[in-house]
C-alpha cells in the first residue's frame, strides 16, 4: 500500500513539472514571435488596446446583463478620515479666554472680498455672486444646485431669492407631514433631517415618520455628486455635521458654504472642558480653510443673548452666520 501511494506522488509530481515545462515553452514561442513582428512600444501597445477591450467587453456586457456602474465621484473628495487635525493652543495657559479671543477674531475677519453678493438683507446671509468664481455661470447654464438644511419651519427668503435667479433649491425640514413636497418649480422640501451618522436599523425610529441621513448618504441617494450652495441653520447640531463633512471629504463637493454657528453652549455631543471646546470649534474651521474656502461674510445676531459657553466674554454674541466661498472649485 506504502509502495502504491509513493509510485502515485512520483507521477503526479512528474505530470505537473511536465505541465510546467509546456506552458514556460508556449510563453517563450509567443513572446519570440510577437518580439520579431514590432517593437517594444508596439507590443506594449498591443496589450493596453486588448485590455481596454476585454474591460469594455465586461462593461457591456454588464449593462445588458441589468448591472448598472455607480457615478463617477469626484476626482479630487478625500478618503474618509478618523478624526479632524487640532490646532496648536492659542497659549501655553489653555486658557478659555485666549481660545476665545482668537476664535472670535477669527470667525469676524473676512478673509477674502466678494465685490458682487446676494444678500437677504432681514436675515443676513450671504451668497457671492463674483464672477472668478463659478455660481453665475451654473445659474446661467441652469445647473445650480442648493442645499438648505434646518430643523424647523422658516420663511426660507433666501431659498426663494435663489429659486428666482433659476437655482434647483433642495429643503430638508424634518417637521412637514410628507415625505416629499413641490413648492414651486425649482424648490423641494423633503422630510430628513441631515445628521453626522446615519441611524442604526436595529435601535427603533424615536418619530414614526422621523428620518435622519448623512449628507453624504443623501448625495447619494439622490444622485447628486454637487452642490453649489450648502446652507446649515442646525441649531447647534452644526458642529458634528461640519465635523462629518471634513472627515469624509464632502466639502469637496460644494462650492459656497452658509453656517450659522451656535456659541451659548458645546453643541449636541461636543465634550471637554471650555478651552477644549473652543479649541475643537476653531479647528473644524481651520480645516474649512485647508478645504480651499474662504470666508467673506460675518454677521452677530444682535438680537440673541450676548452669551459664550454660558458666560459673557468679549461681548460675543451667541449666534453668528458665516459664508465661506470654495475658491478651488471646479463642478464636473
Amino acid at each position: 500500500m506504502a509502495k502504491e501511494r509513493s509510485c502515485r506522488c512520483v507521477v503526479l509530481g512528474v505530470c505537473v513539472l511536465l505541465c510546467v515545462v509546456c506552458v514556460c515553452v508556449h510563453v517563450y514561442v509567443e513572446l519570440t514571435w510577437w518580439g520579431g513582428q514590432m517593437s517594444t512600444t508596439q507590443l506594449h501597445q498591443a496589450v493596453t488596446t486588448a485590455t481596454r477591450k476585454r474591460k469594455d467587453a465586461s462593461l457591456s456586457g454588464a449593462k445588458a446583463a441589468g448591472f448598472v456602474c455607480c457615478p463617477p465621484q469626484r476626482p479630487n473628495r478625500m478618503g474618509p478620515r478618523w478624526r479632524i487635525q487640532l490646532q496648536p493652543w492659542a497659549s501655553e495657559r489653555h486658557g478659555l479666554e485666549e481660545e476665545a479671543k482668537r476664535f472670535l477674531q477669527y470667525i469676524t475677519t473676512p478673509q477674502i472680498q466678494c465685490m458682487s453678493s446676494l444678500l437677504d438683507a432681514e436675515d443676513h446671509w450671504s451668497v457671492c455672486e463674483d464672477d472668478r468664481f463659478s455660481l453665475n455661470q451654473r445659474i446661467t447654464n441652469k445647473h445650480c444646485r442648493v442645499y438648505s438644511l434646518g430643523l424647523g419651519a422658516e420663511e426660507r427668503r433666501m431659498e426663494h431669492a435663489l429659486v428666482r435667479r433659476g437655482c434647483e433649491v433642495h429643503c430638508f425640514d424634518p417637521s412637514i407631514s410628507v415625505p416629499h413636497l413641490q413648492e414651486s418649480e425649482r424648490l423641494w422640501v423633503h422630510r430628513l433631517s441631515v445628521d453626522w451618522r446615519d441611524p442604526n436599523p436595529a435601535i427603533p425610529a424615536q418619530r414614526p415618520h422621523g428620518n435622519t441621513k448623512k449628507l453624504a448618504t443623501i448625495l447619494n441617494n439622490f444622485g447628486h455628486q454637487e452642490v453649489d450652495i450648502l446652507k446649515v441653520d442646525m441649531e447647534s447640531a452644526e458642529w458634528k455635521i461640519l465635523e462629518n463633512l471634513i472627515l469624509e471629504g464632502v466639502l469637496s463637493s460644494v462650492g459656497q458654504l452658509l453656517l450659522e454657528v451656535h456659541l451659548h453652549w458645546a453643541g449636541f455631543e461636543v465634550g471637554g472642558e471650555e478651552p477644549d471646546v473652543v479649541r475643537y470649534w476653531f479647528s473644524l474651521l481651520k480645516e474649512v480653510e485647508l478645504a480651499h474656502f474662504s470666508l467673506f461674510h460675518s454677521w452677530s445676531d444682535p438680537d440673541k443673548p450676548r452669551l459664550f459657553l454660558h458666560k459673557n466674554l468679549w461681548n460675543a454674541s451667541s449666534v453668528y452666520r458665516l459664508s465661506w466661498v470654495n475658491t478651488r472649485w471646479k463642478p464636473l
